[in-house]
């Protein structure tokens, strides 16, 4: 029996490519790409050397992972994005910048995630700002949902962070509610909502965009538990210790 394919949260677009950018991704990949193997990847060797490594998935144009890998160079980046243009910008700013910590995987996150990443391998994990797919026949497509969440909670160290951040409120109480559910992920709100937006967190140009629009916007963090504290609220959750919620 074959598995079936997940639905794609993104839609390969003709993006306007820059001479610059096209150059970039041919002279500066060997330096910052990383092309899948068969098997896991092994990001020691990627970065050559054991430090804190953090994952931005749909980094778009890298305005948070390029400032983020500039400021901090204790730590470890690896981005991950469909999209060219984003890629080779992203490409072009480190080199700028002479950057020694950020990895770049261009396909799809998912796959990435779920055939190509050793399990407690990241810190941190980011998602800011995914495709709302805001129209209703489409939020099928959303990448934020139970299977997702569990697959980023499989890649976080325990202690690890998952932040999220959208634009769409409604798609901020999908990401609340699904999250919330997870018996392996602990909220860094006290009341299980939102979280303030945090100061590391460059405005990226879809959240300007919302605000020129008028939107609000919607920051979301959670830790993952360690192993035995997971099992025991997965238990209470599901009536294991003794509790029957049939009856």
């Amino acid at each position: 029996m074959q598995t079936p394919r997940h639905i794609r949260s993104f839609v390969l677009r003709a993006g306007r490519m820059t001479h610059a950018q096209e150059r970039a991704l041919t002279e500066l990949w060997p330096t910052y790409g990383v092309d899948l193997p068969d098997d896991r990847l092994d990001l020691e060797t990627i970065f050559g050397r054991r430090a804190p490594r953090c994952l931005e998935i749909g980094f778009g144009v890298g305005e948070v992972i390029g400032n983020l890998a500039e400021n901090h160079p204790h730590i470890d980046y690896l981005g991950i994005e469909v999209h060219r243009p984003g890629v080779g910008r992203l490409l072009l700013n480190a080199r700028h910048a002479g950057l020694r910590n950020l990895r770049v995987i261009c396909h799809d996150a998912v796959e990435v995630l779920q055939s190509r990443i050793c399990d407690h391998a990241f810190d941190e994990i980011l998602v800011f700002f995914p495709d709302p797919w805001h129209k209703k026949r489409h939020r099928k497509r959303r990448l934020i949902d139970p299977a997702f969440v569990a697959t980023t909670a499989d890649k976080l160290r325990a202690g690890g962070v998952l932040r999220l951040a959208t634009d769409w409120q409604d798609y901020a109480e999908q990401m609340l509610a699904v999250c919330n559910a997870s018996p392996r992920l602990a909220s860094l709100s006290p009341d299980r909502s939102y979280v303030t937006r945090p100061d590391f967190r460059p405005a990226t140009r879809f959240e300007r965009r919302g605000a020129r629009l008028g939107h609000g916007v919607w920051d979301l963090a959670y830790s993952k538990l360690e192993e035995a504290a997971a099992n025991t609220v997965d238990d209470e959750l599901h009536g294991k210790g003794g509790q029957d919620h049939t009856g």
